[in-house]
Parts: C-alpha cells; structure tokens; sequence
C-alpha cells in the first residue's frame, strides 16, 4: 500500500507517518520510506513531502541478480581505485571474475596522513593526495550522490553503498550524501570485500605502460612509486578508470598513438559564504529548525556560461594539488555539514578552441598554467591566492577579510585574482555573481571570499570507445569513468564503472 505526497512540517516527528498510514488503510504493521524532500519553494510554508509504503508484512526490497561467466577471462586489470574503478570491480566479482586492482595512490588510512602533512606542512606527495589514492577525488569531497542521469543503475549503486556502510536514509532522500568522514569508512568496507572475494588492491602502483601486439593489450607494466621496482602482469582486459587528474597517463596513451580527443571544460574559483547567511536566503527566518542549505545556480548574464559546481553546505575548501609548485582547490564537507561557512565551485566553460594550439594535450596545458600562475600569486609555499568578492568586483586589491574567513586549510595570500584569471574568465565571473545575487540574495555579499584556481572541474581530454566500451585503438583496454570522458561525479562513474564490467561480462558468457 503506497501512500505519496504527505506532507508534515519541518518540525514534525517521522512518527506522524505512521498515524496518516493507519488512518487511511486501517492495518498495517510495517512503513517504509521511499522518498523524502524538502519543499522550501515559499518560505512561509516549508515543509517536507514524503512517500511511503504500509504493508501487513514486512517490506523487503528484490536484491539484484547477477549471471556468472561461463568461462573466465586470463586477468582483468582494473587501474584505478575510484568510484569508476570499486564499483566495476564489485560487479566483476559479482558475475564472478576476479580483477587485480592497481592504485597510484595509499590507502584511505594512508592519504589522511599524506593530506594532514600536504594541509598543515605543504608537502605534497604527487601520488597520494586529493586526486590520488583509493576512493578517487570523492573521497575528499561532500560524497552527494544526486545525479542528471535516470541509469536504473543508480538503485544499485545507492544499496552497495548501503551495503558497505552508507546511511540507509540515501535509499530515500530527494539530495543524498554521504560526507567525507563516512565516505572513507565505506571505501574501506568496499577494499575489504574486494580482498575477501579473492581479488587484489595493489596501492602505490602506477599503470607505467602496456604492450599491445597486433593492437591487443597482453601485458601491463606496473611501476611501485615508492620503491621504482617494475611489475609485468599479463592481462587480457584493462580498465581505465584513472579520473581526470591522470596527466602522465595521458601522455602515455597519446605516445601509444590511443585514440583520443580534447573536449570542453570548465575552470573558475571557491567561492564561500557564510553557511547561516546561505541558510537564512534559502529558508527564511525558520532556517534553524532545517538541514545545511544548498544551492546550484547557472548564468548567462556573461560573454560566456557560469556555473556553480559541488556546493558543499558547512564544508571547507581544500587544497587538492596534485603536482608540484601548482594551486589547485576543491570543497568537501562532513557528513553533519555542520562548518561555519558553505562553499561552491564558481566555473565558467572553456571550449577547445580556446586552448588548442595544435597538441591535444593543450586542455592540460592550459590547466596547468593556470594551477602554476595561481602557486606564482600565493608567495610559493602553496598557499592560495584569496580576494574578497566586492574588491574582485571592483578591480581592487583585498587588504583584509570581513565576516567571511577563508577555511583553506594550507594557508592564504591576498591577491587581486583579475591578475590570476585570463579577462574573459574574470569578466564572466564578476557578470554571473551580480546575476546569480539576483536569484540568491547575498550571493554578491561583499565579505564573500574568492579562493583561486579550480581547475579539475573533469577531463579535459575524452579516450573514445565503441560500443562494446573497448577502446577504438587498442583492443582490450576499456577507458571508464571521469578521467576518460564519460562521467562526472560519483554516481555517474560509479554507473559507468558497472556498464564496462557489464560489457567485459557479456563477452565472457553473462548474457
């Protein structure tokens, strides 16, 4: 018995489901919640909307069945450890092929260490930071799991994570996250449950090379970033699920002559707010009683598009650097999200034509030039270069910080980032932040802090497949998730993880 659209208000008790469910239907003994949002479109009647079951018995949901192989392949490599690179190794062992798993990077336990060191001393270790290491990027991140897309992977991808640890309340929630601090205890579960099914996690192992005679991948040359000893493995399949910062992995698929476009991206800058000021704007004078409020604005007010990207409700900018002497920020946030400011990425797109020049590795050229500028303008220890919204508006150099204080954790510099950005960056920025204030009051508040550069926004190159998800090059390797060009966040790599074990599945007999 389904009963949608129940409304309650913001302070009432889950209990009250209950007294409407026996109300209409009389009899039942079990209630499940199938979806909860938050209607705050008139702040004078917010209130949460819901959707329930009632049954007499007790609800259970049909858990996924997966064919198994009928035969097994050699060895399937999977590169990679992030949400690409877990969840096609998870369906892999579900259809019953064992992978080895290689990760450039530690474990969760050992990137804590290595950010803690990179946070409070700037040493960064260019293999294990933000980027690197097991969970990818969203390990360090707000863990939202909202997506564009209607995969119906995405019930799957919500009860693995259920599975390995994740608040069951993701199952329901309109805007789940998990947080960073849970995030990495799931991960953990998830390298546990790899292990324990016979499959392998080799972490601090770069993908170096490969050999392809005939353009068919038979070996993959692994080198240990710690020690530089070189491995050999022969493989049969290779998954690259490398995410967007893989840079040198670039290089060596282009030296392989892989086939391999540049494609649009987006670069901008952090921008925080006080989260209480975010909260008041979204809710009005009821805000205490509601969760962190959240936002996701897109202008074109400007010569070019601007966006806001990975909001992170009473979260902290982060330093997410992956290379020496380069700034590069992200947002992350807990699962409480309850840090004093909130913050968003502020991109505007960057088409190829603006960065091409002939390579097309130019995207991470152009990158990285800003990342470098950005190192130049923070004084050289990685500090990052910080302004605050109305001096960057009006051209002027920021002297101090007002109501809103940066939560960078390596460190600030004051600078006019109109000197950091090219023009037509910092001129769609300032058109897209008097624009969006008119659909967020505050959005332009004057104290606003501005920290600079964000640049891995996604991939600035695509590794084109056909439709067996094999690369159009080099038979058996499988290019996957955000680094390659078809995802761009945690559900939708997680998502196109699934669909390349899928398709390595299907040609081993799981039809």
């Amino acid at each position: 018995m389904k009963i949608d659209n129940i409304r309650l208000p913001i302070d009432a008790n889950e209990t009250k489901l209950w007294e409407i469910a026996k109300k209409k239907y009389r009899s039942g003994r079990y209630l499940a919640i199938l979806k909860k949002s938050l209607d705050a479109r008139n702040k004078e009647d917010i209130h949460w909307i819901y959707s329930v079951e009632f049954s007499e018995r007790p609800i259970v949901r049909p858990r996924c069945t997966y064919l198994q192989v009928k035969k097994k392949p050699m060895q399937v490599l999977v590169v990679g450890s992030g949400p690409a690179g877990l969840f096609c190794a998870i369906r892999l062992i579900r259809s019953g092929i064992i992978p080895i798993v290689i990760e450039r990077g530690g474990s969760v336990e050992e990137r804590i260490q290595a950010n803690d060191l990179f946070f409070q001393k700037r040493k960064l270790d260019p293999n294990c930071n933000v980027q690197f290491g097991e969970g990818g990027a969203g390990t360090f991140s707000d863990g939202k799991l909202n997506t564009q897309t209607k995969d119906i992977r995405n019930q799957q991808i919500l009860e693995t994570f259920v599975e390995f640890g994740a608040p069951e309340e993701i199952l329901y929630l309109n805007k789940p996250h998990i947080g960073s601090d849970v995030l990495r205890r799931v991960v953990k579960n998830m390298r546990q449950f790899i292990v324990a099914s016979g499959g392998q996690i080799k972490f601090h192992s770069f993908f170096e090379d490969f050999n392809a005679p005939n353009n068919q991948i038979v070996e993959a040359v692994i080198r240990n970033v710690l020690t530089g000893s070189i491995e050999k493995i022969p493989v049969s399949e290779a998954v690259l699920a490398i995410g967007h910062s893989s840079r040198d992995t670039f290089q060596m698929l282009v030296k392989h002559k892989v086939a391999v476009q540049p494609r649009a991206f987006a670069v901008g800058v952090r921008i925080e707010h006080l989260q209480e000021k975010i909260n008041f704007a979204q809710y009005g004078v009821r805000y205490n009683c509601l969760p962190a409020a959240d936002y996701k604005l897109v202008s074109h007010a400007g010569a070019r598009s601007a966006f806001t990207f990975c909001m992170c409700p009473g979260g902290y900018v982060i330093p997410a650097a992956s290379e020496v002497e380069g700034i590069v920020t992200n947002g992350m946030s807990n699962y409480a999200r309850d840090a004093k400011n909130a913050n968003s990425a502020l991109l505007v797109q960057i088409q190829p034509e603006d960065y091409l020049r002939g390579d097309v590795l130019d995207g991470v050229k152009f990158q990285r030039a800003l990342e470098q500028k950005a190192f130049l303008f923070g004084g050289k220890d990685y500090s990052a270069p910080v302004q605050r919204v109305e001096d960057f508006l009006i051209g002027r150099p920021t002297q101090q910080f007002g109501e809103v204080l940066p939560s960078y954790a390596a460190g600030t510099a004051l600078a006019d980032l109109n000197r950091v950005l090219p023009s037509y960056i910092s001129e769609t920025l300032k058109a897209a932040i008097f624009d969006m204030d008119q659909r967020l009051r505050g959005f332009a508040s004057p104290d606003a802090v501005l920290t600079a550069v964000e640049t891995r926004f996604s991939s600035p190159v695509r590794v084109l497949r056909d439709e067996q998800f094999e690369c159009v090059s080099i038979k058996g390797i499988y290019p996957c998730g955000e680094g390659c060009g078809y995802s761009g966040g945690i559900m939708s790599s997680a998502v196109d993880g699934i669909r390349v074990a899928e398709k390595i599945s299907e040609k081993y007999g799981a039809l």
